[in-house]
C-alpha cells in the first residue's frame, strides 16, 4: 500500500479524488479541514499525527513540519542509506502529495483587510511539503491543482505514472509557491494593488509596481481623489511621459492614450490655456499634467471642466482648496525628472516584450532640409512642437502645431493619408506657420498633397523611405519646406 498525504484549502473534488486514491491501494493522510471534510464524506483517512506522533500546535500553525513527514517524503530511494534511515526510525514512504495553499491572494482582495489576517494566510507547512516532494520528483507525485486530479488518477489506473509526468508535475508545483510568494512580498511591499476592474468591468486587474521612485506613476503622491483605474493609469503614464519631453511651461492633455491638446507658455497658466484651446472639446474627461505648480489662478481654470486626474510637481495650498471641491478629481504629486534608460514591456499570449523607451533627441543642428524651401524660424518652432508630440501618438500618427499649441492630432489610422486628414480636418487653424509631424516617413506624395492643398507650408518627418524623392518633389511642387529627421517614432 502507498501513502498520500491531502492538505487543501481549495476542496474542489478532493473527496472524490481521495476516494479514488483509496480504490487504488493508498492510504490517505489529512491535516485539519482536509481531514474533516473527508470524515464527513465518509471517506477512510488517517491524521498526519500518525505519521509524525505529534499533535497539531499552535492552532494548526505546527502539524507538518516534522522527520516523520519530510523524510518520507525526501528520501531518495535509490540509495540504500536512505531507505536504511526511514527504517531505524519508522519513518514511512510517502508516495504523493497533494496540497494547494492558504487562501493569501484571496484574503488580501477582501475589502479592509488586516495586515493580521494577512499574516495568517501566509502559508508555511504546505510549501515546505510541496517543495521537498517537487524536489523528489523521481519518486514522489505532488499535485497542487485540482484540474489534475482525474489525469493523476487515470495514470495510476494504468501504471502511467511515469517520471516525466511526475515532472511537469513539479514545473507546476515551482510556478504555484513562486507566484505565491510574489503575492505576499508584493503585498507587504506595497508592491501591488487589486484595481476595481481593468479596462472593463469583466476584467480583473492589478497594478504590479516595480519601482517606488518619486519620478513614477507608482511613486506619485496622490493627494486627493477616489483610487486610480486601469484606463486613469495608463493615460497618466502616457501623459506623464510627454510632459517631461518639455523645459518651457508646458500642460498636456491627453485622451484614450492620445495627446488632444499641448500647450507651452511663457507662464504655465498660458501653457494650459494653449492646451485647454487646442482642443476644448476631447479634453473633457481627459487627464492634464503640468510641468509647474499648480497655482491658485490655474486650479480655478481646472475646476470649471470635468478632468479625471491632474498631474504636477505640486499643488500650492490655495490650489488644493479650490480642486477639492471636487469629490473625485485625483490629484498627483510626481517629480518631473525624466528617467534616460527605462524599459518598458508590454504583454502577449505566451510572454512579453521589453523594449528601452524611445527617448531619443534629436537637435535642429541634426535634421535636414531635404527642399528647395527653409523654414522660417517660427516653422522651426512648430516643427520642433509637433515633432516632440508626435511620438506620444499612436501610429499612423499625424500631429499639426504652430510654435506654441498643437493645432490638430490625427492618431491610430492605418493609413497616413486618414491620419493627416482627421488632423486637417480637426484643426483649429490652418496657416503659414503650421507645421506637420509625422511620426513615420511619408513613402506617397499624397500625404504631402493633402497636407499642401489644405494649406500646410512646413512638414516634418524621418525620411528614410525609397520613395523619398516623390515626397520632396511634391513639397517642391507646393513650395512646401521639408525637414527629414532620420529617426522616426511609431508607437503601436
Amino acid at each position: 500500500m502507498k501513502n498520500a498525504i491531502l492538505s487543501v484549502s481549495d476542496k474542489t473534488n478532493i473527496v472524490e479524488f481521495a476516494r479514488n486514491l483509496i480504490k487504488n491501494d493508498y492510504k490517505v493522510y489529512s491535516t485539519g479541514g482536509t481531514k474533516k471534510a473527508l470524515e464527513e464524506a465518509n471517506v477512510e483517512v488517517y491524521s498526519v499525527s500518525e505519521l509524525t506522533d505529534f499533535p497539531e500546535i499552535m492552532d494548526g500553525r505546527v502539524k507538518t513540519l516534522h522527520p516523520g513527514v519530510h523524510g518520507g517524503i525526501l528520501a531518495n530511494r535509490s540509495i540504500p542509506k536512505h531507505l536504511s534511515a526511514l527504517e531505524e526510525q519508522g519513518i514511512d514512504l510517502i508516495d504523493l502529495v497533494v496540497v494547494n495553499l492558504y487562501p493569501f491572494k484571496e484574503t488580501i482582495k477582501k475589502e479592509n483587510v488586516t495586515e493580521e489576517e494577512a499574516i495568517e494566510n501566509i502559508d508555511i507547512g504546505g510549501p515546505t511539503m510541496l517543495r521537498a516532494a517537487a524536489k523528489n520528483f523521481k519518486f514522489v507525485t505532488t499535485v497542487v491543482n485540482p484540474d489534475d486530479y482525474e489525469e493523476v488518477i487515470r495514470r495510476i489506473e494504468n501504471n502511467e505514472l511515469d517520471e516525466n509526468y511526475r515532472k511537469s508535475l513539479m514545473i507546476k508545483v515551482f510556478k504555484h509557491t513562486n507566484d505565491y510568494d510574489n503575492t505576499i512580498v508584493e503585498f507587504f511591499n506595497d508592491a501591488s494593488e487589486e484595481l476595481r476592474y481593468g479596462e472593463n468591468p469583466q476584467q480583473n486587474a492589478t497594478f504590479v509596481k516595480t519601482s517606488q521612485e518619486p519620478n513614477t506613476l507608482a511613486g506619485a503622491k496622490q493627494l486627493h481623489g477616489k483610487a486610480l483605474s486601469f484606463n486613469n493609469i495608463k493615460d497618466a503614464d502616457a501623459t506623464l511621459s510627454l510632459i517631461k519631453k518639455f523645459e518651457q511651461p508646458a500642460a498636456v492633455a491627453v485622451k484614450h492614450m492620445n495627446p488632444c491638446g499641448v500647450g507651452v507658455g511663457e507662464t504655465i497658466e498660458q501653457a494650459y490655456e494653449y492646451a485647454y484651446e487646442a482642443d476644448s472639446q476631447s479634453i473633457f474627461g481627459g487627464i492634464v499634467a503640468l510641468n509647474r505648480p499648480v497655482t491658485k489662478a490655474l486650479a480655478e481654470n481646472l475646476h470649471s471642466i470635468f478632468l479625471e486626474v491632474v498631474i504636477a510637481p505640486h499643488f500650492e495650498e490655495e490650489a488644493l482648496e479650490v480642486l477639492k471641491g471636487k469629490k473625485n478629481i485625483r490629484m498627483l504629486e510626481i517629480d518631473m525628472a525624466e528617467t534616460k534608460d527605462e524599459q518598458e514591456f508590454v504583454s502577449v499570449s505566451g510572454g512579453y516584450l521589453v523594449q528601452d523607451k524611445d527617448n531619443a533627441i534629436i537637435k535642429r543642428e541634426d535634421m535636414k532640409v531635404v527642399t528647395d524651401v527653409e523654414p522660417s524660424e517660427e516653422q522651426w518652432k512648430a516643427l520642433e512642437l509637433a515633432w516632440k508630440v508626435v511620438r506620444s501618438v499612436k501610429s499612423n500618427a499625424i500631429v499639426l502645431a504652430n510654435d506654441y499649441q498643437t493645432v490638430g492630432v490625427g492618431a491610430g489610422q492605418m493609413n497616413r493619408v486618414g491620419s493627416a486628414k482627421i488632423a486637417i480636418d480637426r484643426a483649429i487653424e490652418m496657416n503659414d506657420n503650421v507645421a506637420l509631424a509625422s511620426d513615420g516617413f511619408f513613402p506617397m506624395g499624397d500625404s504631402v498633397e493633402t497636407a499642401a492643398k489644405a494649406g500646410i507650408k512646413t512638414i516634418i518627418q524621418p525620411g528614410g523611405s525609397i520613395k523619398d524623392q516623390e515626397s520632396i518633389d511634391m513639397a517642391n511642387k507646393y513650395g512646401i519646406s521639408m525637414v527629414f529627421t532620420g529617426v522616426r517614432h511609431f508607437k503601436h
